[in-house]
């Protein structure tokens, strides 16, 4: 751990360059609180730096944090279990089987419907990508409310927004279809059904989707806190939406439940999952997404993955097939950098077949080129990139994101230092360029220039 710790990695580093330390990041990111468990051999080890808060007590393995969409996987779980013991149908139209809510009729409907399996692969064309929470103080809404997008509400109505099961479409909207769906076919509180059905068989002992979190477990949470090291305001939200993002958690229980499923993926431990069901769960749909997790790869090779973020906090975790793994969890809005960077040394660590930093050799490019790949760039959603330049180094910023350095491989492709991505600048004939491809999780997105 302490390798780890001092070797933090962007996604690409120029060789030569020195690795990061861990304290020196969460200083610069402002995030008080990390938390790591590192799975290898089929032990788990977890460790805590920092604090719960600024000036609080220290975070130690058993200090709770919110796992964001992480929450997904182990609802999803929950719901293979009862399709498992034959109470629902992974591929039966869901509104037969809804009884407080149904998914409101439209086109898409009548050409195609809406199944638990397209719900946890994202195919079921639902509406709603995620979900803000409900800040300290505030009126929570009912499952009900959310999924109407009435007030209290502060999400729009859950709706099928193209037919399911054409294309992929991340939905925490769907997720909380999924919840009303168990909830309404077992006639059981969702937090207590998830807790026997998954987090108890997998040993997650400090794991809940209470929401709120219970005030005798609040001395062990971790305090949210906003990019600009500031801590939310009155603290964690509220997320009724509990199987798209409720789960309070520890690293080392994300470990113990990818573990878990790990061996029920082998078919050595099948009490919650048979094998046959772990196959299902963990093979891929449209794109790289299974029944609940990102699944890459292949044997013997294959890994599952996932990352969560909800308002002050956010967490990684990924497993491969041999078991080998680690979760992160943080306390910072800017935690998504620092968790990559963390589990990149841990790849380092133990030789993962994938997801370790990539050195590069430092290309020069002339500066007078720089300049005509310098402007404002327009992807067909609006977002307008910005790519400067600061001596001989180039960066790129999109409208209200950081901004990132990029590295040259040639004259006209460059690598991101802190994310998997890279650009590729069409220069033709023009004194400048023209327009940039932006290559990011397997797809190409082009931004033409507009100055």
């Amino acid at each position: 751990m302490q390798r780890i710790v001092n070797g933090l990695r962007p996604a690409v580093f120029l060789a030569g360059d020195a690795p990061m330390k861990l304290t020196e990041r969460m200083r610069e990111l402002n995030i008080p609180g990390a938390s790591i468990a590192v799975m290898h051999g089929g032990v788990i080890e977890a460790f805590g730096f920092g604090s719960v808060s600024i000036g609080g007590p220290p975070v130690g393995p058993e200090t709770l944090f919110q796992a964001g969409s992480i929450s997904k996987p182990v609802a999803a779980v929950a719901a293979l279990a009862l399709v498992q013991a034959g109470q629902l149908d992974l591929d039966g139209d869901v509104n037969l089987r809804l009884k407080s809510w149904q998914i409101p009729a439209n086109a898409f409907t009548g050409r195609s419907k809406v199944t638990l399996r397209r719900l946890l692969d994202h195919s079921a064309g639902m509406t709603v990508h995620g979900f803000p929470g409900y800040a300290a103080g505030t009126a929570v809404p009912s499952l009900v409310d959310i999924l109407n997008g009435v007030p209290p509400a502060n999400t729009a109505p859950v709706v099928v927004g193209h037919e399911p099961g054409t294309r992929f479409q991340y939905s925490g909207g769907g997720y909380t279809i999924m919840q009303q769906l168990l909830v309404d076919v077992t006639g059981r509180p969702f937090p207590d059904l998830v807790r026997d059905l998954v987090l108890k068989p997998f040993g997650m002992t400090r794991s809940s989707f209470a929401q709120p979190l219970p005030k005798e477990d609040a001395p062990s949470a971790a305090t949210p806190y906003r990019g600009n090291g500031a801590p939310v305001p009155g603290g964690a939200h509220v997320y009724s939406e509990l199987a798209a993002a409720g789960l309070w958690t520890t690293p080392a229980d994300l470990a113990r439940f990818g573990l878990g499923l790990c061996e029920a993926w082998a078919g050595r431990n099948t009490s919650v999952l048979s094998q046959a069901m772990a196959a299902q769960m963990l093979t891929p749909g449209f794109g790289d997404y299974g029944l609940g997790l990102i699944v890459r790869g292949a044997a013997p090779h294959r890994r599952f993955l996932h990352e969560g973020v909800n308002e002050g906090f956010v967490s990684a975790m990924i497993a491969f097939e041999n078991g080998d793994g680690a979760a992160v969890m943080t306390n910072g809005a800017r935690g998504w950098l620092l968790t990559a960077e963390i589990l990149r040394a841990v790849a380092a660590e133990y030789d993962w077949p994938a997801g370790q930093a990539r050195p590069l050799q430092r290309t020069v490019v002339d500066p007078a080129l720089l300049d005509r790949l310098t402007g404002n760039y327009e992807l067909p959603s609006k977002v307008v990139i910005r790519v400067s330049r600061q001596g001989a180094r180039l960066f790129f910023q999109a409208t209200g994101r950081e901004r990132f350095e990029i590295i040259p491989e040639n004259e006209r492709d460059f690598l991101f230092t802190a994310i998997d991505a890279a650009l590729t600048f069409d220069l033709g004939d023009a004194a400048d360029a023209t327009q940039l491809t932006l290559h990011e999780n397997g797809a190409d997105r082009v931004a033409r220039r507009i100055r």
